[in-house]
C-alpha cells in the first residue's frame, strides 16, 4: 500500500480552499483584477510596439471580465443558487475575457498589418510566414547558411527560422493570399482553439472517481478544468503571446491534449498529440519523452513512441533531403548559439544572470543545466510516472527548471510550466473502477474489482 504525503494532502487542502472560494469566484476576480493592471501597464510602459497596442485593448477586456465577476459575487449573496453565479456562468466569463482580451486584439493587429502597419507584429509572425513562402517555393521552410551570410548584417537574423518543419504550415496561408486572415496568427489562434476544445472534450469523457454517477465529482473535474483553460487562455503570458506572436500557443496546447489522452488511457493518441507538437517546435520533445516513460508504465511506450517520435522524425526528413546544412544551421546551431548570429533571448533568469556575469558563465550556466536534466532523468528512472497527473507535474517543473536556467531564453516561455502545472489537477483518474457486471451471475449479484 502506498502512504501519500500527508504535507502533499495539506498542499491539495490549501489549494481546494482557496479555489473554491465563494464557488471559485474569488479566484476568477484575483485573475482578472491582476490581469488587468499588467495590461495597462504594458500599455503604458512596454517598449514593444505589438505588445503596447495588445495591452490598450486587453486591459478593457479584463476589466469587463473584472466587473463580471464582480456582479456574479454581489448576486452570489443574495441568491447563492442563481445560474448566474455556477459554473456555467464562469466558463461564459472566461469565454468573453478570451475574446476581448486576445482575438480582438489579435484580429486589429493583423487587420492593421495588413493595412500597412509595420508595428503590429513580432518578429516571429514574418519568420513564419517566410518559412510558409520557402516551403511552398524550394521544399525547405529553411535558409542555408550561405543565403544567410549573403542578407545585410540587419537581416540576417530574421532569416534563420529556429522551429522544427511543421510550423512553417502556419505561414503557408499568407504564402498564398496576402490578407488579414491569413496572418499566421490567426491560424495560431485556430490550432490552439481547436485542440484545447478536443481536450476539454476528452477529459469531460473521462471518469474522475470510482462514482462516476455523482454530480459533486463532475463539479469538481470541471472546475479543475476551467481553471486550466484559464491558464491556457486568458492568463496574461497566454494572452499577450499569441495576440503579438503566438507561435507558442498551438504547441502548448497540442501538449494538453496529449495529456488529456493520456488522462482517458489512450496511449496512441497521446504519442500523436505531443508528436504533432514535436513537428512544431523543440519545447514539446520534453514532454514527448516523459509521456514514453508513462507509456512504459503501461505497457505502450512503443504505441506512445510511434507518433512521439514518428511525427518528427517525418516532419524533418524533407527538409533534411532538401538541404541537410540548411537544416543543421537553423535547427542545431542556431540554438545552440553557433549561429551567424545570436538570438535575441535574454531574460534575467538565473541561467542567464550566471552567463552574462561570471567568468566561463556560459560553461556554469551549461553544466548546472545538465545536472538538473540528469536529475530528471534520474527520476524518471528510479521513479516513473504512473498516472496523467504525475507526467504533468514532472513535465511543468521540469521544463521551470530549464527556463531558469538556460543561457538565453524569454519570459514567455514561463506560460510552458505555468498551464502544464495547472493543468494537472484536470487530469486526476480514479484508483479503482468497478468492474462491470456479470450477466449470467445466477443470484443476480455482480462482481466487483
Amino acid at each position: 500500500m502506498i502512504v501519500d504525503d500527508p504535507t502533499a494532502h495539506r498542499r491539495r487542502w490549501h489549494w481546494r480552499t482557496l479555489d473554491n472560494a465563494a464557488g471559485g469566484l474569488a479566484l476568477d476576480l484575483g485573475l482578472y483584477a491582476v490581469s488587468t493592471a499588467f495590461a495597462a501597464i504594458t500599455a503604458v510602459t512596454s517598449t514593444l510596439l505589438p505588445h503596447r497596442a495588445w495591452g490598450a485593448v486587453a486591459a478593457v477586456g479584463y476589466l469587463l471580465a473584472t466587473l463580471a465577476v464582480i456582479a456574479q459575487l454581489l448576486l452570489r449573496r443574495r441568491s447563492p443558487t442563481s445560474r448566474l453565479t455556477g459554473l456555467p456562468a464562469r466558463w461564459a466569463v472566461t469565454g468573453l475575457a478570451w475574446a476581448t482580451t486576445t482575438l480582438l486584439p489579435l484580429a486589429w493587429q493583423s487587420i492593421d498589418r495588413a493595412g500597412g502597419r509595420t508595428d503590429r507584429a513580432q518578429e516571429e509572425v514574418l519568420v513564419v510566414e517566410h518559412a510558409g513562402s520557402r516551403l511552398l517555393e524550394h521544399g525547405t521552410p529553411y535558409l542555408g547558411p550561405d543565403a544567410i551570410a549573403a542578407l545585410p548584417p540587419g537581416e540576417q537574423l530574421m532569416g534563420y527560422t529556429p522551429y522544427q518543419p511543421g510550423m512553417a504550415m502556419f505561414g503557408l496561408p499568407r504564402a498564398l493570399l496576402d490578407t488579414w486572415w491569413t496572418d499566421s496568427r490567426v491560424w495560431f489562434a485556430v490550432g490552439t482553439a481547436l485542440a484545447l476544445a478536443l481536450a476539454v472534450a476528452v477529459l469531460r469523457g473521462t471518469p474522475t472517481t470510482t462514482d462516476q454517477t455523482t454530480s459533486a465529482a463532475t463539479h469538481r473535474r470541471d472546475a479543475t478544468l476551467l481553471r486550466g483553460v484559464q491558464a491556457a487562455t486568458v492568463l496574461p503570458i497566454c494572452a499577450l503571446t499569441l495576440a503579438t506572436g503566438g507561435d507558442d500557443l498551438p504547441v502548448l496546447a497540442l501538449c494538453l491534449l496529449a495529456l488529456a489522452f493520456a488522462a482517458a488511457d489512450r496511449p496512441g493518441r497521446a504519442g500523436l498529440a505531443v508528436g504533432l507538437a514535436g513537428a512544431l517546435k523543440l519545447f514539446a520533445w520534453p514532454v514527448a519523452l516523459v509521456l514514453i516513460v508513462w507509456g512504459l508504465t503501461r505497457r505502450a511506450g512503443t504505441r506512445v513512441a510511434v507518433g512521439a517520435i514518428g511525427l518528427p522524425v517525418a516532419a524533418l526528413l524533407p527538409a533534411l533531403l532538401v538541404d541537410r546544412d540548411a537544416l543543421t544551421e537553423n535547427v542545431l546551431r542556431f540554438p545552440l548559439g553557433h549561429g551567424l548570429v545570436t538570438s535575441p533571448a535574454q531574460s534575467p533568469f538565473p541561467g542567464y544572470l550566471i552567463a552574462s556575469a561570471l567568468p566561463a558563465g556560459r560553461l556554469i550556466a551549461a553544466a548546472l543545466l545538465i545536472a538538473a536534466g540528469v536529475a530528471i532523468a534520474v527520476r524518471l528512472a528510479r521513479r516513473p510516472p504512473r498516472t496523467a497527473v504525475a507526467t504533468a507535474l514532472i513535465c511543468g517543473y521540469g521544463l521551470l527548471a530549464a527556463i531558469a536556467l538556460m543561457p538565453t531564453t524569454r519570459f514567455g516561455y514561463l506560460l510552458y510550466p505555468l498551464a502544464l502545472l495547472t493543468w494537472a489537477p484536470a487530469l486526476h483518474r480514479p484508483i479503482d473502477t468497478p468492474a462491470a457486471p456479470v450477466p449470467d451471475e445466477p443470484s443476480g449479484r455482480t462482481t466487483s474489482a
